[in-house]
């Protein structure tokens, strides 16, 4: 069966990073787009980036462009999201998620638990 799990969340202060993986299993990783997607407290899901299946093109929201990105590495069955710059409006629960698609239309069937990252002094 499907299976995303996170980690790398927790508390940063602003201006600093954190590098968040993605351990997929269940299903052949490089044929399937990825994506991650994050829910800050009291708000909607909101699409945070995505990259091809072979890696070969991202994509990001307006509100993280310039400071965060994605990568995978399909020897490992593993998606990163390496964020920099934080801001405090980057706190919330960031979720992996797969595609049903190598190319990506960004509507994933599958989701992971959620890791929680923090940016707070």
């Amino acid at each position: 069966q499907v299976q995303l799990v996170e980690s790398g969340g927790g508390l940063a202060q602003p201006g600093g990073s954190l590098r968040l993986s993605c351990a997929a299993s269940g299903f052949t990783f490089s044929s399937y787009a990825m994506s991650w997607a994050r829910q800050a407290p009291g708000k909607g899901l909101e699409w945070v980036s995505g990259i091809y299946s072979d890696g070969s093109d991202t994509y990001y929201a307006d509100s993280v462009k310039g400071r965060f990105t994605i990568s995978r590495d399909n020897a490992k069955n593993t998606v990163y999201l390496q964020m920099n710059s934080l801001k405090p409006e980057d706190t919330a629960l960031y979720y992996c998620a797969k595609d049903p698609t190598g190319w990506g239309n960004w509507l994933p069937d599958y989701w992971g638990q959620g890791t929680q990252v923090t940016v707070s002094s």
